[in-house]
């Protein structure tokens, strides 16, 4: 089997997903590629979309060894029909737990059949310079594999003589998958260093879920952040800071923790 056309489709607050899918695609050498970014708000208002003779390449981070919920909503704005479909999470060098396996279930939910998947890293969302985690990744090192990959499910796919159940993969992952007591992250959110904020705006250019606003000062929704800090990472002032000292603690104790690099896993 022969497709040409290939169709990434991310949720990526702080890049690496993205970089990763497209490290995937390189790979592939599709002769079509089309990328459809639903990170920001207005995803939340793209019509329903029906998927059908193109390769669809699915990423979304983990949070908490699950995938995002805000992720979960604009992905099933997609439809296909036993259309092939890869699927690769992105996790800050701890667990993904869960995650593949729930979105591999998620997309066969919604008329995809991942016939490969894989668990990149990425750089934690909590990780700065004085608290490493996976800093700097995905590095060189990744995106050869990613690549790799991609030329892996290139060559299986000419392969194929039809998409059918003997293409499925069977990522790991329990059922009923791991639920996690977030409570206490519902009242955690970055905040700002007014010191340091010019007022600029790139903080709620890029919160996924409009939880920032920026007038006379910089305002931010607790009960919508998500703590993915992609707010954070962009802020060239370092005026976007989670100062929350639970999180903190947390966020601390993975660094300690899960220092040992973790390289990609795939399934093929």
């Amino acid at each position: 089997m022969n497709i040409d056309t290939v169709k990434l489709v991310y949720f990526s607050p702080t890049g690496t997903t993205r970089k990763i899918l497209n490290g995937i695609s390189d790979g592939f050498c599709a002769g079509s590629i089309e990328q459809i970014d639903l990170t920001l708000p207005t995803a939340d208002t793209l019509a329903p979309a029906d998927i059908q003779k193109e390769l669809v390449i699915f990423g979304v981070p983990v949070y908490e060894g699950r995938v995002s919920k805000t992720a979960i909503a604009r992905l099933q704005q997609f439809k296909g029909n036993k259309t092939p479909a890869v699927i690769v999470v992105m996790y800050g060098n701890r667990d993904y737990e869960d995650a593949l396996l729930e979105l591999n279930d998620l997309t066969r939910e919604m008329g995809f059949l991942p016939i490969a998947g894989a668990a990149f890293v990425g750089e934690h969302s909590f990780a700065n310079a004085n608290r490493p985690l996976a800093n700097g990744r995905p590095d060189a090192k990744d995106m050869q594999a990613a690549k790799e990959f991609g030329s892996k499910i290139q060559a299986k796919m000419k392969d194929m003589a039809a998409i059918d159940e003997s293409c499925a993969i069977t990522p790991p992952g329990n059922i009923p998958y791991i639920e996690h007591d977030g409570t206490h992250m519902k009242t955690m959110a970055a905040t700002t260093l007014v010191e340091n904020c010019i007022l600029c705006g790139s903080c709620a250019t890029v919160c996924p879920v409009g939880a920032i606003c920026v007038e006379d000062a910089v305002t931010t929704d607790i009960t919508a952040c998500i703590l993915c800090n992609a707010c954070v990472k962009n802020c060239l002032n370092g005026a976007r800071v989670v100062d929350d000292p639970m999180a903190n603690k947390i966020a601390n104790w993975v660094s300690r923790n899960f220092q040992a690099r973790r390289d990609p896993v795939t399934f093929i």
